[in-house]
């Protein structure tokens, strides 16, 4: 399960600097930059799950 969290925090900083890369042309892809966002929220999405079940909850 880390080395999935991992992964997937590695993805999520590569499609960070592609969104970049993306909105720095001249000719903006719209539909390309969506696609790319979308796939950013679902790995941060999974990143906080994957955080969740590896931190065990501390019942006070």
């Amino acid at each position: 399960m880390a080395e999935r969290l991992a992964v997937a925090r590695e993805e999520h900083g590569d499609l960070a600097t592609a969104i970049e890369a993306l909105a720095s042309t001249i000719v903006l892809d719209q539909l390309q930059m969506a696609r790319l966002k979308k796939r950013k929220l679902r790995l941060k999405d999974e990143i906080a799950m994957l955080e969740d079940q590896l931190i065990p909850d501390i019942i006070a």
